[in-house]
């Protein structure tokens, strides 16, 4: 039962920053929902880091991975927005704004990843 209290404190805080986030940066002035793209690749790095120092230091406890990545990261990143946006952008026949979007996303979030266990390595 604690874990689950973990999880879902992390998830509170990452949905609630991820909600923030994109009333300032998902607007209709913008082609690309840039709010989502920026918690998804932050999200992608902050994963990396932490799963990276625990893999390189062993000194986060269970706990406190539970909190930041099944719950914080978790809460914080939304495959379910990225889909529904891309489904969108393929409704309304932006082809050029799908395309960049999904590859963006894809290959900016991996590298992300990579970029933050690499980060980790080096401290």
């Amino acid at each position: 039962m604690k874990q689950l209290i973990i999880v879902f404190l992390g998830g509170g805080i990452g949905s609630a920053l991820r909600y923030w986030i994109g009333q300032y940066l998902n607007s209709p002035k913008y082609e690309i929902p840039y709010g989502t793209f920026l918690v998804n690749i932050v999200g992608s790095l902050l994963i990396g880091v932490v799963l990276g120092f625990t893999l390189k230091n062993q000194t986060l406890s269970n706990n406190t991975i539970l909190f930041l990545v099944t719950g914080f990261c978790g809460g914080f990143t939304t495959f379910s927005a990225f889909a529904f946006e891309n489904q969108a952008f393929l409704k309304s026949g932006d082809l050029a704004s799908f395309g960049l979007y999904t590859l963006g996303t894809l290959l900016i979030g991996f590298g992300a990843v990579f970029i933050g266990v690499w980060l980790v390595r080096l401290f």
